[in-house]
């Protein structure tokens, strides 16, 4: 199970029982937002791509989307998500559940400036109905990331 793959990860810094299910799936930002009670915003969403080096995973805020000139500067190729069946073997967390805890050996691990604005988010927690409330701060500290990133639209105030 995923989610005990999830779960052992974040035991290692003592947050496995901040783990939340939901009676319902949260397999998508709009389900999870209503499972959470939150806005669809502060859903971090996982968004699994293939680079040069290999598959990378990028978190950010539920109303986003990839930005393919900022993805296509910052990676040297144009953006090209992972397919369905290629997720899991890949990443280590089904479509659904696809998280930045446990994931597989020499996934890149991203995170989008996006959900900077917010107080917390919620990212999946391995599974298509778990989830983890952790503030931006907390979401950088706990995961094997490389850092923050701005490859995203459609999030900032209009100008």
């Amino acid at each position: 199970m995923s989610v005990e793959r999830a779960r052992k990860y974040l035991a290692k810094f003592g947050l496995e029982d901040r783990i939340i299910t939901f009676r319902t799936s949260s397999a998508t930002v709009e389900l999870a937002a209503q499972a959470a009670g939150t806005e669809p915003c502060r859903i971090a969403k996982s968004m699994s791509f293939q680079s040069k080096e290999g598959p990378v995973l990028i978190i950010t805020a539920g109303d986003t989307k990839i930005d393919n000139a900022k993805f296509k500067h910052f990676f040297s190729v144009k953006p090209k998500m992972l397919p369905f069946e290629d997720v899991e073997p890949l990443i280590g967390h089904a479509v659904g559940g696809v998280c930045p805890f446990g994931v597989n050996p020499g996934v890149r691990v991203y995170l989008d400036i996006s959900m900077k604005r917010f107080e917390t988010v919620f990212p999946a927690a391995g599974e298509e109905n778990n989830a983890i409330e952790l503030t931006p701060e907390e979401l950088e500290k706990y995961t094997e990331n490389e850092g923050w990133v701005d490859l995203c639209k459609g999030w900032q105030p209009q100008e």
